[in-house]
């Protein structure tokens, strides 16, 4: 045999031996992998989500909200129909990222936002446990839980985990924070569903996770009705705002111990008060959280705002006076002087029922505090001046 022609054969056994053991790992890599998406929905709002749809299941990818360029979460959405049918998928999907079948038909609650909007989607037939009960002002929810037809679990950071194993349930909604788990509940096999939406820049991002709520739900239909009308409204409201010149300056929340946690102008609360016609004193705070600040701090910028706005959780409302005793130098701010102090009692108003899907009536609250006279007759709903 001629050099040149051991030299082709020696290759073309080469080349043989090495699709032998590629052909496996190549079958395994298309398995694991799935085909080109058949539709991916275009978010108008939501920086933290992506949605794309596939033959067999959908993928919802979660960005990391404290690393943008990383992912942190990789659902995969599949109907319960379809793996029953199919048991194989399993296998392969779970490689692709958490399985969820849907719709869910049990889910543990962890947050009063996210029961409140399980109430608002109408799924509360869906939902079979919550925490915190204490913190929740939804009727139909807490009906449920006084007639036992929703676990009461005790306090989200340490939930009681036997009665999570007793119930039964298909995924658990819990909000995340940075630098923490989420303790015994990791270890129990339970898909935990991390709702990020609170990260969001934008308040309409924050209501847009509701098609992600809705995907897993089975009420898609329901929650882009919800999304579209929220969105109209909001953006109608907004419009009554544009091109004011005279924005009062204000300066949101107090401290509480040692600081006070100033939201970031770049978070959705920062957004809604510019949407209403206000300059926020801290706007130049990039990023979507809170940063801590002593009280010197926050009254060498605030001490001069137009409007002070505040939450406050009490069996009444607070005063002037409640204020004063509180913390003294809060009567040196300006906005205390000539009462222009609003608060917000979240005992007993519905604010964090609504911040989801109904950042639209916030807005409209904030638009009747700064410009009154842009909504003539409006009867405000979450925030009242402080009590004289």
């Amino acid at each position: 045999m001629s050099y040149n022609k051991y030299r082709k054969s020696y290759w073309m056994i080469v080349v043989l031996i090495a699709g032998l053991i590629m052909a496996p790992s190549c079958r395994q890599r298309h398995q694991d992998s799935p085909t080109e998406a058949l539709s991916i929905d275009t978010l108008q709002y939501a920086e933290g989500l992506k949605i794309a749809h596939f033959n067999d299941f959908t993928r919802v990818t979660l960005r990391d909200p404290w690393d943008t360029v990383k992912t942190r979460k990789v659902y995969i959405l599949a109907s319960k129909t379809t793996l029953k049918e199919r048991p194989e998928l399993k296998d392969s999907l779970s490689r692709i990222g958490i399985l969820i079948g849907t719709p869910v038909e049990k889910a543990v609650i962890y947050t009063s936002v996210h029961a409140a909007m399980a109430a608002q989607l109408d799924i509360l037939n869906q939902v079979c446990g919550v925490c915190e009960p204490e913190y929740i002002t939804s009727s139909e929810v807490l009906e449920r839980i006084a007639n036992q037809q929703i676990a009461d679990l005790g306090q989200s950071t340490s939930p009681n985990v036997e009665k999570i194993i007793d119930l039964g349930c298909d995924v658990i909604i819990a909000s995340p924070f940075e630098n923490s788990g989420y303790g015994a509940a990791e270890k129990l096999g339970i898909p935990i569903v991390e709702a990020a939406d609170y990260m969001e820049r934008h308040p309409l991002g924050r209501t847009e996770w509701v098609k992600f709520y809705g995907l897993l739900f089975g009420c898609s239909d329901v929650a882009e009705e919800q999304f579209t009308a929220t969105c109209r409204r909001y953006n109608d409201l907004k419009k009554t705002c544009e091109g004011i010149s005279d924005r009062p300056t204000v300066v949101l929340e107090r401290k509480w111990g040692q600081t006070w946690a100033v939201p970031a102008a770049g978070s959705y609360v920062g957004c809604l008060h510019q949407d209403a016609g206000a300059e926020y004193v801290y706007r130049d705070i990039t990023g979507t959280n809170s940063v801590h600040m002593s009280f010197e701090q926050v009254f060498d910028r605030g001490g001069e705002a137009d409007y002070w706005l505040m939450k406050y959780s009490s069996g009444r409302k607070m005063s002037y006076e409640d204020l004063k005793k509180e913390y003294l130098p809060y009567t040196n701010f300006k906005a205390y002087k000539t009462h222009n102090i609003y608060g917000c009692n979240t005992l007993v108003s519905t604010y964090y029922d609504d911040i989801t899907l109904h950042p639209d009536q916030i807005l409209a609250d904030l638009i009747h505090i700064y410009h009154p006279e842009l909504l003539p007759g409006y009867e405000p709903k979450y925030y009242f001046q402080l009590e004289d």
